[in-house]
């Protein structure tokens, strides 16, 4: 991994499985057309966004992440048809080029998702498909236990990006329309992740949401962190085996005329 960024691929597919589901049920949301070219924003190890190519039929696949440790992972699976790209996806527009922009658990982690859509939605030809997807889960004792003691240990901790980011479904489905898609399918859907144990839930959050920590406490200092975070997040959920931990997420597809 690279320490730099905080994120561990190993770590984050400790719950691959998980993570898949929301993901296959974005892509099963576009509509088949041949040969599509399709930029994979937020591609993480690459593994998925090379599978989406083929199942896509896609002439080309592009995959985008601003991590360095997942793009490292990534151009492993780099082929004749999927090409790997360190970049960051809030600025990232290619005006015209893209029959599928696709974003799986990305979109949260940059700002101003007006403006970030506008780019993406500028960059797909003449009727062109955007698939994002974001978690929204931010009210869950999961992420709040992290955000008060992030309060206490940091004069100026980094937010929790979902609650800072994330918007309504309903205003998703308002931005996509004044962008000009003429078809749209946005929900909310609540995944039911079944967990061996409560502990299960912050081996979770180490692979996401507590990364924004890592690269500035050390290893000594995360450690720390994720000790009191654990101690936390049991007394508010129980040490209970098996926990089922329910998780918010919102899915759009949307269609240019």
């Amino acid at each position: 991994m690279n320490a730099s960024d905080g994120w561990d691929p190993v770590q984050y597919n400790l719950f691959a499985a998980q993570r898949e589901q929301p993901f296959w049920d974005l892509a099963h949301l576009l509509q088949r057309v041949a040969s599509p070219a399709v930029v994979d924003l937020g591609c993480g190890d690459g593994r998925l966004t090379v599978a989406l190519g083929e199942e896509l039929g896609a002439a080309s696949i592009l995959g985008i992440d601003a991590s360095p440790a997942m793009i490292g992972q990534a151009a492993a699976h780099a082929n004749r048809r999927a090409s790997f790209v360190l970049a960051d996806i809030g600025t990232w527009q290619d005006p015209h080029a893209f029959d599928v922009v696709f974003a799986n658990a990305s979109l949260q982690w940059v700002p101003d998702h007006a403006d970030v859509l506008a780019r993406w939605a500028r960059s797909l030809k003449e009727g062109g498909q955007l698939a994002v997807q974001v978690p929204a889960n931010s009210d869950h004792p999961s992420h709040q236990v992290a955000v008060e003691l992030a309060r206490e240990m940091f004069d100026d901790p980094a937010p929790d990006v979902v609650a800072q980011n994330v918007l309504a479904p309903e205003e998703y489905a308002a931005l996509l329309d004044a962008l000009g898609f003429v078809v749209q399918h946005v929900r909310l859907q609540v995944y039911a992740h079944r967990m061996a144990s409560t502990n299960d839930v912050v081996e979770w959050m180490k692979g996401t949401s507590l990364t924004r920590f890592k690269g500035v406490l050390g290893d000594e200092g995360w450690e720390d962190f994720v000790a009191r975070y654990r101690e936390r997040l049991l007394a508010e959920l129980g040490d209970r085996s098996p926990y089922l931990y329910p998780f918010k997420r919102i899915l759009m597809w949307a269609r240019l005329a």
